[in-house]
């Protein structure tokens, strides 16, 4: 097990060089971001001053050595923009995200998980069906589309809910519903068909030969043992939420880091792109490997790192 973590850590440890790579590449090549920062009439001599201040006149791998030497202190350099440290700016806003991402992953729990099972219990019957159309309708929806039509209905039309920003837990419903909607079409289609192979195993049987109520054979016996796809991607929908809130941030105003990427990209704020990026990388890969661990909580026949037969 030890050994296991370590050799994950390792790999994690590659997996975010790899990204500070490809973002700092994919960044550098997308236009002179000296551009946004002086005015069309600037003399030369400023943006030579300015390219010399920001290190911007040295080669691409000069500057790539540079960010990763200042990274690995915390320094993520200062927010063209904010005129504030970048990394500070990045984690003042990831708790938003991160309480829009949980939030919504406890949505599409709730609502999947009962939605998912009962339709594997009544395969090919009306809950079946309806549960089927739940998760084609939360698929196929894109987040931008139902972010706006929730807010015309719900903050325009009925007045219920406030349309953006942040501050209560009113502001939280309607974000929380939109970046929840994909995650829980996901997960009602593979809980149920997870739930239904389980239900033909000959233990299932026997509980049944026992004369145990399906409930509790659903909820006791069954949804352990078809646990571990369902937990796999839950961590990969996690990972997905954190990182792919940014449209819906936009749509409702939430200040998160998806928002602080919006505005950064539109000013070329590389410092703020760079840490934005990193920090939820950083914490997609944490929760991949939790969800690892997780697996020998479910199941203690998993033995991580050890290889089978």
């Amino acid at each position: 097990m030890a050994g296991y973590l370590l050799n994950r850590l390792w790999q994690s440890v590659l997996v975010l060089l790899a990204v500070s790579v490809l973002s700092f590449v994919l960044i550098f090549i997308s236009g002179d971001p000296v551009a946004a920062l002086i005015p069309l009439n600037a003399r030369q001599e400023d943006v030579d001053n300015i390219r010399r201040a920001y290190n911007l006149d040295q080669p691409v791998a000069v500057q790539y050595l540079l960010f990763l030497q200042r990274a690995a202190a915390g320094d993520m350099g200062e927010s063209f923009k904010f005129k504030s440290d970048a990394l500070a700016l990045v984690l003042g806003r990831l708790p938003n995200t991160m309480l829009l991402a949980c939030s919504s992953m406890a949505l599409s729990m709730l609502v999947s998980l009962p939605i998912g099972i009962l339709a594997a219990s009544y395969k090919g019957r009306l809950p079946d069906v309806l549960g089927s159309g739940v998760a084609l309708l939360g698929i196929s929806m894109p987040s931008f589309w139902l972010g706006v039509i929730l807010i015309l209905v719900f903050a325009g039309g009925l007045r219920w809910l406030p349309a953006s920003g942040s501050g209560t837990w009113r502001h939280l419903v309607l974000p929380t519903i939109t970046v929840s909607a994909f995650a829980t079409g996901l997960l009602i289609r593979l809980v149920r068909r997870s739930v239904a192979d389980t239900m033909g195993q000959m233990y299932v049987t026997t509980a049944r030969s026992k004369g145990l109520s399906e409930r509790t054979i659903a909820w006791t016996h069954v949804l352990r043992n078809s646990a571990i796809p369902v937990v796999t991607v839950m961590g990969l929908q996690f990972g997905a939420l954190l990182g792919g809130s940014v449209v819906v941030e936009t749509v409702f105003a939430w200040p998160g880091v998806g928002w602080l990427m919006i505005q950064s990209i539109e000013a070329r704020d590389l410092p703020v792109i760079r840490a934005a990026v990193l920090i939820l990388a950083l914490f997609i890969v944490a929760v991949n490997l939790a969800v690892d661990v997780l697996y020998t909580l479910l199941d203690p026949r998993i033995k991580l790192g050890v290889k089978p037969g």
